[in-house]
């Protein structure tokens, strides 16, 4: 009888979309136990994540939560930690084989070459991370020996495309869209859209940051420049295409005109459980898809005139730099604008042209320098805004 072989993870953004469907997965099945837990400040949450799966370690960002936590936990063999401090030792958890990196922004950086430095694997799912540091963090991975294994629906579709290709290169990256709420829509018509129409996403249920990404586009667009570095094709290799059903979540072309796609139904728990288990599939409960039951599966060209923060990431996909930091950092603080209902959904994409156009270039920018353009974007947008 086949021993049945223990995977140890840790999850940084447990109490996030990807991080509860993580969890769903682990409760699914016996041989997954987490080891470490981070979170942002859902403490309510956190302490019930603790108490079912039982991690040696967890962490908050704020110290004042941590020490809350500590006082709802404290009848349990669990250490809280707090800050980057308390990212770095959960991400570097000693009995992990695997880390999910969850979190949203460039704060999944530093915790992300810490694990790969100790050995790790990554299931990534914040790709801030590479869109800023793919530079530095795909030949680290390389150097250490562990895997990038991509959590994006699209991402792990190519990845699953590229199984048994071996060595034959890939001609085009072909990165599906659904289009996001506002498909087809001018830029007229954008003018007046609320917060509300905007989370409004017709296929996926995301958290609110990546929903208005989606809204805008930009979301694609990080996903262009995530692919450059993870598949290593240039940006001139990578064609968008909107497939509003998200039934094709992305597709391969290789030299001789043969494209793979991979089909399924819109579940994030798929993406998450094939990086998990890697190279094995496991049974998923849920939907299938009934082909029967499908009328169309369209194909079109996205409006890159409208939907301006995919033309800019594609400008800075292939200028790069650190022009993909400023883009990010742009971007992270214009959606946090928007949801607070401060600025304009158009004015997105312009806060982010201006912030390209500002910050100073750095062609190959250590982590430190990605951290200063960061904060140069920052500092931009509060003079401006």
């Amino acid at each position: 009888m086949e021993e049945t072989v223990v995977k140890k993870i840790a999850i940084l953004g447990s109490t996030g979309s990807i991080g509860t469907q993580t969890l769903d997965i682990v409760r699914t099945y016996g041989d997954l136990e987490v080891t470490a837990l981070a979170a942002g400040s859902n403490i309510r949450l956190l302490e019930q994540q603790i108490r079912e799966f039982r991690p040696r370690l967890a962490a908050v960002w704020e110290e004042d939560l941590a020490q809350q936590l500590r006082e709802k936990v404290r009848d349990l063999p669990v250490k809280v930690c707090s800050g980057m401090e308390g990212l770095l030792e959960v991400a570097t958890e000693q009995a992990a084989d695997i880390l999910v990196t969850a979190v949203v922004g460039m704060l999944g950086i530093r915790p992300t070459i810490a694990a790969i430095q100790a050995g790790k694997d990554i299931a990534l799912a914040n790709k801030e991370t590479l869109v800023t540091a793919g530079h530095l963090i795909m030949p680290m991975a390389e150097e250490y020996g562990v895997s990038i294994l991509p959590v994006d629906s699209e991402h792990s579709a190519i990845f699953q495309c590229l199984q048994g290709a071996g060595d034959n290169p890939v001609s085009k990256i072909l990165l599906t869209a659904s289009g996001g709420p506002f498909r087809g829509r001018s830029r007229a018509e954008l003018e007046g859209v609320t917060l509300e129409e905007a989370l409004k996403h017709p296929n996926w249920s995301m958290g609110r940051k990546i929903t208005i990404d989606s809204a805008t586009m930009v979301n694609k667009g990080l996903e262009v420049i995530e692919a450059k570095w993870l598949f290593g094709v240039s940006p001139r290799q990578i064609e968008v295409l909107v497939q509003p059903q998200s039934i094709i979540h992305s597709m391969v072309e290789f030299a001789d005109g043969a494209v793979i796609a991979q089909l399924g139904t819109a579940d994030m728990r798929l993406p998450i459980q094939y990086a998990l288990y890697y190279p094995k599939r496991r049974q998923l409960p849920g939907k299938r898809l009934d082909f029967t039951q499908i009328s169309a599966i369209t194909l079109e060209r996205p409006d890159m005139e409208t939907f301006e923060g995919l033309a800019l990431a594609f400008e800075a996909c292939e200028r790069g730099g650190n022009l993909p930091t400023a883009l990010n950092a742009a971007n992270e603080r214009a959606v946090a604008l928007f949801l607070e209902r401060k600025i304009s959904f158009l004015e997105i994409p312009a806060m982010i042209r201006a912030c390209m156009e500002h910050c100073r270039f750095v062609d190959h920018p250590t982590v430190e320098e990605i951290l200063a353009t960061e904060q140069e974007a920052y500092e931009y947008i509060e003079s401006r805004w």
